[in-house]
Parts: structure tokens; sequence; C-alpha cells
């Protein structure tokens, strides 16, 4: 039950913890629902990459459509041992105004001048939103200081279930990007790797014309996870449309299995 889901994700009290589940159309192979420690998650990158990783131990397959509140994402086997999450592509929402930005500022420990000017302040997603906010250089990650008892609070004022801060100004090697993300309102504090927030960021810098296509197809990888001790990285490929538009992106990563138990009801 939903609440046996809760209970559960409260006592493991891990970031999040994915429940698979049957299908229950044609449409898609599995479900599969999200809960933090405080509450459901509409959809979790890393989380869909860690059950398909335990998934292909016991019953490999190539492709499977997984469905969840945030509709129908395909999951791909690599070659490599990794999996690639394809969704439709995230859209923008609204930018903050002047006054919200100076809020989530303060509350971040940056500064204006800190941001970057290419980088309008603007929320993205559906069922689960992000604020994307790009700072200039690297160093302004190291320095926030968030307070989070607040962010969480304004959260449901801004419409934004968390923070993805980002700089285009990366120091890890073969990465494009460096970013934090801090989503209180969802129970934690600060997550270590969002794909969900990465291939949002795709679009946003596709649609600010921040990140050239090669054909049909714009690539970067971005880096996060460095401040919480687990370091990794995000492949990101957004599929552009005639118009040169995104319309649909893809996240890739792996998961390494560190331990199995039985939990008996």
């Amino acid at each position: 039950s939903e609440a046996e889901m809760q209970a559960i994700a409260r006592e493991l009290n891990n970031g999040d913890t994915a429940f698979v589940l049957p299908a229950s159309a044609a449409d898609h192979d599995i479900g599969v629902r999200f809960f933090t420690p405080r509450k459901e998650a509409p959809f979790v990158g890393h989380a869909t990459l860690a059950a398909h990783a335990v998934l292909a131990q016991s019953l490999p397959q190539a492709l499977r459509r997984q469905k969840g509140r945030t509709g129908i994402v395909e999951v791909q086997a690599l070659p490599d041992g990794g999996f690639s999450i394809r969704q439709s592509a995230p859209p923008l929402g609204r930018t903050l105004a002047s006054a919200e930005l100076e809020q989530v500022l303060s509350l971040l420990g940056l500064a204006r001048e800190q941001l970057d000017a290419d980088c309008p302040a603007r929320i993205a997603g559906t069922a689960s939103t992000r604020l994307l906010l790009g700072v200039r250089e690297a160093q302004a990650l190291d320095a926030m200081q968030p307070q989070l008892a607040a962010l969480g609070a304004l959260s449901p004022q801004l419409g934004a279930q968390g923070y993805f801060v980002f700089t285009r100004s990366s120091r890890v090697q073969g990465c494009s990007t460096e970013a934090r993300m801090f989503c209180p309102a969802l129970g934690i504090d600060e997550d270590p790797v969002s794909g969900n927030a990465h291939a949002m960021l795709g679009v946003y810098l596709v649609e600010h014309a921040l990140l050239r296509a090669d054909g049909a197809v714009a690539r970067f990888v971005g880096a996060q996870g460095m401040h919480v001790g687990r370091p990794g990285r995000v492949e990101v490929a957004v599929e552009l449309d005639a118009a040169g538009k995104p319309a649909a992106a893809a996240i890739a990563g792996q998961a390494v299995v560190v331990f199995e138990a039985e939990l008996r009801l």
C-alpha cells in the first residue's frame, strides 16, 4: 500500500526508495513509484538507474518502458553496462521576478553579481519542478550556505520543488557543467546527482542558444555530487525537431549494486 511504501522509505532513510510495480496497461512494461523519507516524488533519475541495474541482474531486457507520475520513460540498456533514460523534453516555465530572485539568492548564500548573465533563473518541469539558476564561477558552488528550512518553505510559493544551481565553467575534466541541487521540500537536503534536473538543464541550454547541436542532437556531460562526497556525472542528449526545438531528452549513466537485503513485512 502507499502507506507501507512511505513507511519503508522513512525507515530506510535513503534519499529515494524506488518501488517497482507490475504494468497496469499494454503501453508500459513496469511501473515505478519513488518515495523520499518525507513524501512521494514524481520522478527520480538516479533511482531509475538503480532500479534497472537491479532488474538487469535477474531479468535482462534491452528496453523497458517505465510508467510513473510524470508519464512513460524509455530505459535502454547500453553496451557499457549503463542505461539511457529517454523522455519527452521537460517544458520550461516562467522566469523569476526580481524580488523572488533576491529572496532565493539570500537563502542560498549567493549574490546577484555571481549570476551568469546569459542564464535567467527559470522554473522547469511539470509534476517534478526545479528552479534552474546559473552562476558564473564554479567557486560560487563551493561557497553556498543554503538555509534549507526556509528554502523548503519557499518551494510551494515559487512552484519549484528544488533548486538546481549550475555553472558552465566546469572544473571537472570531460564535463561542461558543474551543479548542486537542494530539495528540502522533498526531504532531500542535497541531492548527490540528479538526472532529471540535468535533462531540464539540457533543454534550457538549447532554448537559450547555449548548447550547440550536432545534427539533430545536442549533447553535454554534467558533474554533480562532489560537495557531498559522492561525485558523479550525467550524459545528456537533447533531440531536436525539424524546427530545432527540443523534442526529447535522454540521460545516461551507470549504477553499481552495493548491497542486497530482504525485508519481511
